[in-house]
Order: C-alpha cells, then sequence, then structure tokens
C-alpha cells in the first residue's frame, strides 16, 4: 500500500479540506455529462423537475439509439447515488443524533399505480443518507404509502444505529422520523388493529416494536417542512431552493462550508 497523501479526488469526487470540516463536490463530473449530452449552451432552469408533467412510458416518441441516453441516465444516476443535486456539504458538529424526514407520493406512477417513497438521513446536522424509490406493490391508501416509507426509514435508521455500536460509538437518544401523514404517525404508536391496514401488518409492527423500546419516535411534520418531498416530486422555486439547503446541499462559497 501507498500513502498518497491527503484524499483530492475519488471516484469523481472532488474533496477540499477547511476549517469547518470537508466538502464533496462534483461539479467537474457534472459538467462533463452536460457535455456529452452536447447541452453546455443550453439555458439553466430554476428546478431540475417539471412540477406538473407526469410521464407515461408509453409518451413521446422512442428513441432509434437509446445507448447514448442509456449511458447519460446511468451517469446521472452515479450523481444522485453520491449525493441528492450537484453540491453536498459534511462539516464538523455534533453527532449524537440521527434524524429523518420519511415522505411518499401516493399512487404516483400513470401505468403501474405504484407510489414512490423516500427519505433523508441527518446524522447530527449532515445529511448521511438518502433515498427516492418506487414501491414493489401498490398501497390502497396515502396512509399506507406513507407508512411504508416510514418503515423503510426506520429500516434504514436501524442500520445506522447498528453500523455504529459496531464502531463503538453508542446513539443513546431515540431517532427521530418526522412524518406529514397523521394517519401514518398515528398507526406508529395505536397498538388497535383494523382491517385496513391488515395488509400491512409487518411493516406496522416492525416500526411499533421500534417506537416501544425507545429506539424511534414517529412524529408529525407540516408539508411545507417536509424536507423529504424534494426527493419525490417537482417543486416551486422558493421551495425547492428552501429544501435544498435544508438537505445542506450547498454551494463550496456558502459561509456553512467555511466560505
Amino acid at each position: 500500500m501507498t500513502d498518497l497523501g491527503r484524499l483530492h479526488h475519488f471516484l469523481g469526487i472532488k474533496a477540499d479540506f477547511n476549517a469547518d470540516g470537508l466538502f464533496l463536490s462534483q461539479s467537474t463530473y457534472a459538467r462533463d455529462i452536460i457535455a456529452r449530452a452536447n447541452i453546455t449552451d443550453c439555458k439553466p432552469v430554476s428546478t431540475p423537475v417539471d412540477v406538473k408533467s407526469n410521464l407515461s412510458a408509453e409518451d413521446g416518441e422512442r428513441i432509434p439509439n437509446p445507448t447514448e441516453y442509456y449511458s447519460l441516465v446511468g451517469a446521472l444516476q452515479y450523481l444522485t447515488f453520491t449525493r441528492p443535486d450537484i453540491s453536498y456539504a459534511l462539516y464538523k458538529g455534533k453527532i449524537d443524533t440521527l434524524t429523518a424526514y420519511a415522505d411518499a407520493d401516493w399512487a404516483g406512477c400513470p401505468d403501474t399505480r405504484r407510489s414512490t417513497s423516500d427519505f433523508g438521513v441527518f446524522f447530527g446536522s449532515t445529511l448521511v443518507s438518502w433515498s427516492s424509490k418506487r414501491q414493489p406493490t401498490v398501497s390502497r391508501s396515502s396512509s399506507e404509502a406513507e407508512y411504508k416509507g416510514v418503515a423503510n426509514t426506520v429500516a434504514e435508521l436501524s442500520w445506522i444505529r447498528n453500523l455504529m455500536l459496531e464502531l463503538h460509538f453508542k446513539i443513546t437518544k431515540a431517532s427521530i422520523v418526522y412524518c406529514d401523514n397523521i394517519g401514518s404517525v398515528y398507526l406508529s404508536s395505536n397498538p388497535v388493529k383494523h382491517q385496513r391496514n391488515k395488509h400491512v401488518e409487518l411493516d406496522i409492527h416492525f416500526v411499533r416494536e421500534k417506537v416501544a423500546i425507545g429506539e424511534v419516535k414517529v412524529l408529525h411534520v407540516p408539508t411545507s417542512l417536509q424536507y423529504a418531498d424534494i426527493l419525490t416530486k417537482g417543486l416551486p422555486t422558493t421551495l425547492f431552493e428552501e429544501f435544498r439547503i435544508s438537505l445542506n446541499v450547498i454551494p463550496y462559497d456558502a459561509s456553512t462550508a467555511g466560505g
């Protein structure tokens, strides 16, 4: 093994060290994708997703040679797997709490009517894990779709807590999950069974057990403060920019990144 000194670049990620911590960015990688797509002269938009579109797999004309399109989509997927937007901040702070925001877009797919659930997990004040994924089955209500999202979030929190325990860093405080669906919040702590929710009983028991032992708390948050919305649907410019900042997606010269 060779010591190459302090980290500068890794798999397309640029690392900058400063007084407040470590700043990771992929601006060069993002510009390379734009150049490959031949859209360097195109005008930028205020939000990356159309707030009104709900595309079907059958919409539009078929691409004669989809190879280039597949390649660009793969590059964009890698970009979003690494961070939720064009820049991502990781700076020093307390790391004694785990907080998550869970949301779902009920029956958002026009073809399958499946919902998309997402979450963002903060370790202290830093976003460390996020997901936006189509649910494998159709949800029969918005509460069911939201609760499946909560269950996925609790599973992620449990994995992180166990990982930190293996690293001899025990998190003693309960992890907080914020959800904007009151029905899902109610189901997480109410032991009464209902016929209408028996088809998600495994998820219900899983979350309730974590709540009962004090490892997780599921709390209600207004939709206006549901930061995970940015991972599910297109948002108006003002709300998009506000949520993006709340997820610590900031430019390098921002004050929170040591600028």
